[in-house]
């Protein structure tokens, strides 16, 4: 691979959770400039990416090979995660691939792409631990891997598996939303007496710099990130003691699970522009049995040791997440925990996940 430096990235994915932080990373100190796709320029995601500075936003959707080309001609770098909930499996593996060979047809030098864990390989193939937004995305960093045997001295390639965030705890309209039940901060989750790798997107985008600026040893890189593993009886004490009120973890059966505020969403596709009528979609329910089944049962752990050497000042533990995200909320006028986990004030705060607002416009 060359060792000439990036400094122009093309960002898909740049208005989710995980690309603001991304990109904020990118172009603190102005080493990198960054072009983001968006599909609407003037919403309030996108004008947070302006607000950064050493960035521009392109109007376009990356489901369009036109476009592809326009966003990645010019850039020497190129991050790109693209939204599973919004494409469904199979067109996410489509679109991921396509991206990886415009960019290698256009220039592209160094070539990041934001994954998951192909969990249903890690479990044996047993299809109990089956999630399609996982597996989607982690059978196409293996291809890009195996890709860039062949191809990384016109492009080198990294990827990075994060996994969920850890504001997803703390957050309305997740896998794992709290409910406040008589007073108590309370988690009801099929997890049993596993634990979840949850990630701090505030690491994601120390991450996501290191391997843009260390693109030599990060190439060919699968960089697996996390905190901790969290069980849930452990993130409720950690809540108790930031915050001093009271909070628990209910294991849950999936029944009950199924029957609770996901209700709605259960037999929805897991992907909202993916074809209900399509055998391979999954719904949501069976989707997301898979992924707590994986966290049940421990399927994926991480090198913790090696994010200490790549980021020695990481977050190490779920109360030092929530001791920072309970005084950044203080610091920004949002109120402590406490008050921010209250159902009027969890529902009314804008969305972690940018599902909620994609869907409204239903379209790729």
């Amino acid at each position: 691979m060359t060792s000439q430096a990036t400094s122009k990235i093309f960002v898909i994915g740049g208005t989710g959770a995980q690309g603001l932080p991304v990109i904020g990373a990118l172009v603190a100190d102005k080493k990198y400039s960054v072009r983001a796709l968006s599909r609407d320029p003037s919403s309030r995601r996108a004008k947070a990416l302006l607000a950064l500075g050493n960035v521009e936003i392109v109007e376009g959707t990356f489901a369009d090979e036109a476009t592809l080309r326009a966003g990645f001609r010019g850039c020497d770098g190129a991050y790109v995660n693209i939204d599973g909930f919004n494409t469904g499996e199979k067109t996410e593996m489509y679109w991921a691939i396509r991206s990886y060979e415009i960019a290698l047809e256009e220039g592209v030098r160094f070539f990041v792409y934001g994954n998951l864990d192909y969990a249903l390989k890690k479990a044996g193939y047993d299809s109990r631990f089956r999630a399609g937004h996982y597996d989607g995305k982690g059978r196409i960093g293996e291809w890009i891997l195996f890709q860039n045997q062949a191809n990384e001295e016109r492009m080198g390639a990294a990827v990075f598996t994060t996994g969920p965030y850890m504001e997803m705890a703390i957050s309305a309209m997740t896998p794992m939303t709290p409910s406040v039940e008589d007073g108590v901060v309370t988690w009801r989750v099929p997890l049993g007496t596993g634990a979840v790798p949850h990630v701090a997107l505030e690491d994601c985008g120390y991450y996501a710099r290191w391997l843009f600026d260390n693109s030599e040893r990060a190439n060919g890189m699968n960089l697996e990130v996390a905190i901790e593993q969290v069980d849930y009886h452990q993130l409720a004490a950690a809540f108790e003691t930031v915050t001093g009120h009271p909070a628990r973890y209910i294991d849950t059966p999936l029944d009950a699970y199924w029957s609770g505020p996901l209700k709605m969403a259960a037999s929805l596709p897991a992907g909202y522009n993916a074809d209900p009528d399509d055998k391979s979609t999954m719904s949501f329910r069976d989707n997301f049995t898979g992924f707590w089944n994986i966290w049940k049962h421990e399927i994926i752990q991480r090198d913790y040791a090696l994010l200490d050497e790549i980021h020695p000042n990481r977050i190490r533990s779920v109360e030092e997440w929530l001791r920072r995200e309970d005084q950044r909320g203080r610091d920004l006028g949002k109120g402590d925990l406490w008050e921010r986990v209250q159902p009027e004030n969890l529902y009314s705060a804008p969305p972690l996940l940018k599902l909620t607002e994609d869907r409204r416009r239903g379209r790729l």
